[in-house]
């Protein structure tokens, strides 16, 4: 868990300057045409183009409270150094802002951060995702000034994690082992002797752990495949007999608790319901947030849609989570920002759903006379951000945003 809050410098809560910053964040996050498409009821018609926006979609309040606390941090400690552990969230517009307030971004390896940099009356960030229990232990014995942003939701998974870890129980965290927020609540197990987790990414993972569970695979292919994302040590013929289930706050919430029934099933099917009903725990852990976009985007693929963009950063989970959700039922394009629009030439450059790199489409709002266009946002997408795009959405069609009203 997070460093006690009585510590002198060791900050949760901000530093009452909501008031100061306020102007500042306003200015570079609010979207005209995100504020006009709410008065119209989520949908704004111009020409040949009707853009429907769902009615939940980009900054929740977890990824709203860091950006504010970091722009706090910049104004309470004006002439300090100020680092921030990786990436607050997961967008590069954010993130470009921070750096262009002075704050240096430490990097990793995909384990811990490189702290060496960093002296004593420095301040460090911690981002929305979380730390490490190392890393907590790191910044304490530096004597710096640490500002903790971590998501209320994510501390929710923490106390879940913690809970398992005391009572013997080996975690099971549906998500991606390399993702910040998963490596820094599997690292909660560290806390007790003998703390397991397993971290498995989606149901074909969760089949292959059931699998074993009831007897079935190589015990030598089974440690193989999960190397990477299981804790040092890890027995699957011990470490799967009791099992708690967790997840990554920003995966499909279907799949996670799928995953959750599948996993109790199989111990069922091992060992019996009683055997079950005493070594098994589940829990929702995915963040309202998460959980409130991806309903409303599935409300929103209800209405009559040609095409779905889907914006946000291309690391961003609950932003992929979106896009898979829409690719099931609509042709569907995760950019993201604005740029990946271009009007003259009438194309979108795009990263497929499952893909590594960018791809371009050409006349991606051709076809029909009259195109209905869907939107939705990750959580850590600004509202400009959305804003251009709707308006670079309705100048491909060649209808100027700016007449608009």
């Amino acid at each position: 868990m997070p460093l006690p809050e009585t510590t002198p410098t060791y900050y949760r809560k901000g530093f009452g300057l909501k008031a100061e910053v306020h102007d500042t964040l306003a200015a570079d996050y609010t979207g005209r045409l995100v504020d006009l498409l709410r008065q119209r009821d989520y949908v704004l018609t111009a020409g040949t183009v009707t853009v429907r926006l769902a009615r939940e979609f980009g900054f929740c309040y977890g990824v709203e409270r860091a950006v504010e606390y970091a722009y706090q941090t910049r104004t309470k400690f004006p002439d300090r150094r100020i680092f921030l552990a990786g990436e607050i969230i997961h967008n590069p517009h954010v993130n470009e802002k921070l750096r262009e307030m002075g704050i240096t971004f430490l990097r990793s390896d995909g384990g811990d951060f490189d702290y060496s940099v960093v002296g004593p009356g420095d301040v460090v960030i911690l981002p929305a995702f979380g730390v490490t229990m190392r890393d907590f232990e790191t910044l304490r014995a530096k004597n710096v000034v640490v500002v903790d942003t971590t998501c209320g939701s994510v501390l929710n998974v923490w106390k879940r994690v913690d809970s398992y870890a005391r009572a013997g129980m080996t975690a099971v965290i549906h998500g991606k082992y390399y993702h910040e927020e998963t490596r820094a609540t599997a690292s909660q197990v560290s806390r007790y002797a003998g703390g397991r987790y397993l971290v498995i990414r989606n149901m074909d993972e969760a089949r292959v752990v059931c699998d074993y569970i009831e007897g079935r695979g190589s015990r030598e292919e089974f440690v193989s495949r999960f190397a990477r994302s299981a804790s040092p040590e890890f027995d699957p013929d011990l470490d799967l007999r009791r099992v708690g289930v967790a997840n990554q706050t920003t995966m499909l919430a279907r799949e996670s608790l799928a995953i959750g029934e599948e996993i109790g099933r199989a111990l069922a099917r091992a060992h019996g319901e009683d055997y079950r009903a005493e070594h098994f725990r589940t829990f929702d852990t995915i963040c309202s947030a998460t959980q409130d976009r991806q309903d409303a985007v599935e409300a929103l693929l209800r209405e009559p849609l040609d095409v779905m963009l889907v914006i946000g950063g291309y690391n961003s989970s609950n932003t992929i989570s979106l896009a898979a959700i829409c690719g099931a039922s609509v042709r569907t394009f995760h950019v993201e920002d604005a740029q990946c629009l271009d009007v003259g030439r009438g194309a979108i450059r795009h990263r497929p759903i499952g893909a590594s790199a960018d791809i371009e489409t050409s006349e991606w709002l051709g076809g029909a006379d009259h195109m209905t266009v869907g939107i939705t946002a990750g959580a850590s997408t600004p509202n400009n951000k959305i804003g251009e795009a709707v308006a670079r959405v309705f100048a491909t069609r060649g209808i100027d945003p700016g007449d608009i009203v």
